[in-house]
């Protein structure tokens, strides 16, 4: 790396200083080296522990022993690589993900299948990914993300991560419950003068039963599950909680610092 850094800085500051020129916006994704307010941050196979300032990216692949076609792969769970597409964006990140055609460029069934999958949930929670942003703290619940990359984190209800877009704040449940749970980071003091106007979950027009607590904000599930995992609830307020949640998330970071 060392050999190659004066190469990349050249690289770098050529690509940067001749896109105002163009008048677009570039970036460079790398693993290390910079700032990661000069770059993108890369993490192959993993993801980051916190919430970050600038925003980064996971870069994984559908299986766990190659990137390019295997006979013998064994492949994530889709229920894995969505939990990890909600921790990353809930923490200002996107995921990259990998996957191998056969030597003819057909994608092998089980793939496809993952594909598929993930694309099920997105169409019926993608309002709680596409175009949003980070809060001022990525979620909530004690379940520890596992840190290998072949490894499904088994998550509760309880566990649960923040996306906001407009006056819409999601708090997607990354288990089941037949029972109420309380949204931990929901507190009266939190969302202050902001009122709900509605609390729905995506995917179902079943009635949400709801309160506000010291606690937090107290939830029900509804009857009927209206997708096969990661579970959206969509809290309608009357204004943002807090006049910038994006600037906010940067305060909390620099704050707090970044893992």
């Amino acid at each position: 790396n060392s050999v190659l850094m004066p190469y990349f800085n050249r690289f770098l500051a050529y690509y940067y200083n001749n896109a105002l020129d163009w008048g677009e916006g570039v970036v460079v994704n790398t693993k290390q080296g910079y700032p990661t307010n000069i770059q993108v941050w890369d993490v192959e196979r993993g993801k980051a522990g916190a919430m970050m300032q600038f925003p980064w990216q996971t870069d994984t692949f559908v299986g766990t022993k190659s990137w390019g076609y295997i006979s013998d792969e064994v492949y994530k769970q889709p229920q894995q690589i969505v939990h990890d597409l909600i921790d990353i964006v809930s923490k200002n990140g996107n995921l990259l993900l990998n996957i191998a055609p056969k030597a003819d460029g057909t994608i092998p069934e089980a793939q496809k299948d993952i594909l598929l999958s993930i694309g099920k949930w997105l169409k019926v929670n993608g309002e709680a990914i596409y175009g949003t942003h980070c809060w001022k703290k990525y979620g909530e619940g004690k379940t520890q993300s596992a840190k290998g990359n072949s490894d499904a984190t088994p998550y509760v209800a309880s566990d649960i991560r923040f996306t906001t877009k407009d006056n819409s704040f999601y708090a997607i449940s990354l288990g089941w419950s037949e029972q109420d749970i309380v949204i931990k980071s929901l507190t009266p003091e939190v969302m202050n003068d902001a009122e709900i106007l509605e609390v729905s979950m995506l995917g179902t027009n079943e009635k949400i039963q709801w309160m506000k607590t010291d606690e937090g904000l107290r939830v029900s599930f509804p009857s009927q599950k209206p997708c096969e995992f990661a579970y959206v609830f969509k809290i309608s307020f009357n204004k943002m909680i807090g006049q910038n949640l994006k600037s906010e998330a940067i305060n909390e970071v620099l704050k707090h610092g970044e893992n």
